[in-house]
């Protein structure tokens, strides 16, 4: 009997080129419900009378959670390479915009 340890295993992820391109994004609203957080990416353009979501990511919560601490870690590590990054800007609309993403 062998004693797999699910940290050894390797997954082989697939990047397409469509996705690879990856999407512009300046806005996250983020809602939630009790079995899911609801993140839509928005692209706001200056003068432009709407803004579109571009994508649509639905988590677990407990995928959530581990999203908040690695982009934490991530933001953490480029300061220290590259300095603080500042807000310039509040953001452009209110903060609670959007669906409230109950289910």
């Amino acid at each position: 009997m062998s004693n797999s340890n699910p940290k050894d295993q390797k997954i082989n992820i697939e990047l397409n080129e469509q996705v690879a391109e990856g999407t512009y994004s300046n806005l996250a609203i983020i809602n939630h419900s009790v079995s899911e957080f609801i993140v839509d990416f928005v692209s706001i353009m200056p003068g432009a009378p709407k803004a579109k979501v571009k994508s649509r990511i639905i988590l677990t919560p407990e995928h959530a959670k581990r999203l908040h601490k690695a982009l934490g870690d991530n933001i953490h590590r480029f300061e220290q390479a590259n300095g603080k990054i500042d807000e310039k800007e509040p953001p452009p609309i209110p903060l609670n915009f959007g669906p409230t993403g109950e289910a």
